[in-house]
This record gives C-alpha cells, sequence and structure tokens, in this order.
C-alpha cells in the first residue's frame, strides 16, 4: 500500500503525460517508482498479469500491479520465531495457512546450542537437526533440562532452530545467490598472502567473472581481461555463467 501510494498519487498526471508525450508506460512507472528500488525489468514483469489498457486501469489493478512488483522487487520471508513455545505450533500452522515462505524459528534454542557447542558440552552446527552431548558429566540438572527440551520441541518438531534455514532460503532461494571464492592462486586456492579459500563473495545466479570483478574492487574490474577457474584448471571467458562453489582467478591487465 506505500508503494501505491506513491504510484497512485500522481497516476492522472502520468496518464496525461504518457499520452501527450507518447511515452512508454512502464518507463513512467519505473521512473515514478525508482526510489523504492525497483528496476525496469520488474516494472515490466509486474504488467504481465494486468490489463495492457492502461487508460482503464482502476484502483485496484494499480493495487494488483503493486503487490506483484513488491512479490517481485522485494521478496520476503516470514520467521516465526518463539517456535519453542507450546502455543506455537498452532499459530504457526495458521500463518502458513495464509502466507508463502514461513520459516518455523527458535533463536533462543539456536543461540543455547551454539553456546554449549562452544563450550565443548556438545557437538552441533548451525542448521543441524540434532545435537550430541560430549561433557554430560559437566551439565547441571537444569541444563540438560534444557538441552531435552530443545531436542524434543524444537529440533524433532521442525527440523531445525530455523535460523540457519531462514539465512539460506533469503540468500539463495528469495534472492537467488550463489557463492563464489576469487582467489589469487588458482592452483593453491589462496589469495596473496596464502590464506586458504579466502572470503567468499554472494553473488546474483547468473553474473560472470567480470560482476565478479567489480565486487572484488572497481579498479580490477576495469582492468579486467579474463578469468580462470581454479576447479576445471582452464580460461574461462568474461560471458561464463558463474556457479555456485567456483574458485576463480581473476586476471587484470596491470
Amino acid at each position: 500500500m506505500w508503494m501505491w501510494g506513491i504510484l497512485n498519487k500522481n497516476w492522472d498526471r502520468l496518464l496525461r503525460k504518457i499520452d501527450a508525450e507518447k511515452l512508454d508506460v512502464a518507463k513512467v512507472i519505473y521512473e515514478q517508482m525508482s526510489g523504492t528500488g525497483v528496476s525496469l525489468e520488474d516494472v515490466i514483469e509486474a504488467r504481465r498479469t494486468i490489463s495492457p489498457d492502461y487508460q482503464k486501469w482502476e484502483e485496484e489493478d494499480l493495487i494488483e500491479l503493486m503487490k506483484n512488483l513488491r512479490k517481485i522487487a522485494k521478496p520476503m520471508l516470514i520467521v516465526a520465531n518463539k517456535a519453542d513455545l507450546p502455543s506455537s505450533e498452532e499459530n504457526i500452522k495458521r500463518i502458513k495457512e495464509k502466507y508463502p515462505d514461513v520459516i518455523p524459528a527458535s533463536a533462543d534454542s539456536e543461540l543455547a546450542l551454539r553456546n554449549a557447542a562452544k563450550a565443548g558440552l556438545i557437538k552441533y552446527n548451525s542448521g543441524d537437526s540434532d545435537f550430541e552431548i560430549l561433557e554430560e558429566g559437566k551439565l547441571n540438572k537444569n541444563q540438560l533440562n534444557a538441552l531435552n527440551y530443545i531436542k524434543e520441541n524444537v529440533l524433532a518438531k521442525y527440523g531445525s532452530t530455523g535460523v540457519q534455514k531462514a539465512l539460506n532460503t533469503a540468500v539463495f532461494e528469495l534472492l537467488n545467490m550463489i557463492v563464489v571464492y576469487p582467489v589469487e592462486d588458482e592452483n593453491k586456492f589462496t589469495d596473496n598472502n596464502g590464506n586458504i579459500l579466502p572470503d567468499p563473495i554472494l553473488i546474483r545466479k547468473g553474473s560472470n567473472p567480470r560482476d565478479l570483478a567489480y565486487i572484488v574492487h572497481t579498479d580490477i574490474g576495469d582492468k579486467f581481461m579474463h578469468a580462470v577457474s581454479a576447479k576445471k584448471k582452464m580460461r574461462v571467458a568474461s560471458d561464463y555463467e558463474l556457479t555456485d562453489g567456483d574458485i576463480i582467478s581473476i586476471i587484470t591487465s596491470g
């Protein structure tokens, strides 16, 4: 409704401008909505299910257009926290009936498990569906009860605490990202300091090595010549589509 308000307040004026200057309606809508961070391609896609006769659009058509645009440009994920509470299961069920992309989560449980793992009391990695107690003798009764509660009411019920699943879903599914590793030495998989597989970079699926070069640094992008796939041990073209887990060495002109 916020996005609809931005478009609707000037819609009559925009219609007159479109007709008087023979403008493309999608471009005009994009310019009006550009402050919200949408792209022209987003607007074109959002129009596909709306009547092509924009002159006859009513308020409900504009609202539907903005609903489509919001879903495309600003995908949302509902993380239903406090899933460990007794009343949560029924609440989460009702939310899922109304909205897509709902992930039950328990941040408290995730924090408790991480702290216990850090202390060496249990074996647990974020996203795991279970944990292993390593030092039961060092746990008091309350701690054991808390761990058993998490196991029974969170992990067994939902498959995980939901925290890592929420992050993975948002990044890799809704935002359509992949992980790529830029390296200096394609043989040793290291950067110029000898670090093996240094910081990975999240990049939009469909990106190419030149896009990666500009993310690493503008100067590297400007001087980009070609790239080498460390996994394939071969040079790849500048329009090569990067895949998840690629290890790429970028060759520059200087």
